[in-house]
């Protein structure tokens, strides 16, 4: 059965890239374009893995983080931090929040498969 993947990111562009290759991979790929409206997305599905970018506006993605681990339906779904930052202290403060990985932009589709793969397995 193909993975669902929930990618939030407020850059279309960065959305399209991700669906390109999710899809390209066989996943299944769900949108939102910041953390309100991802966890307003997470209300109606259950994905396999989440991608989050880190600035957003009105929520960035430690909120977002904070916010999913804090969901007694989500708390368990992988989380993988897709982001320009490439700063530890930024890494350490989203693993702190809950993330399982940490991705920088721009992205390798295939890295990007291996690292969903390598946490939703």
């Amino acid at each position: 059965m193909a993975k669902t993947i929930l990618t939030v990111d407020d850059s279309r562009t960065i959305r399209e890239m991700l669906k390109a290759a999710l899809l390209d991979a066989g996943m299944e790929v769900v949108q939102a374009e910041d953390g309100v409206h991802g966890l307003e997305v997470l209300e109606t599905c259950d994905p396999d893995v989440i991608i989050t970018d880190i600035n957003m506006p009105r929520m960035d993605g430690f909120g977002f983080i904070e916010a999913v681990r804090g969901s007694e339906r989500h708390r368990a779904i992988p989380i993988l931090v897709l982001t320009t930052e490439s700063v530890d202290e930024k890494k350490d403060r989203a693993r702190r929040a809950g993330a399982s990985g940490w991705i920088i932009k721009p992205f390798d589709p295939v890295k990007l498969v291996t690292a969903i793969n390598r946490v939703a397995a």
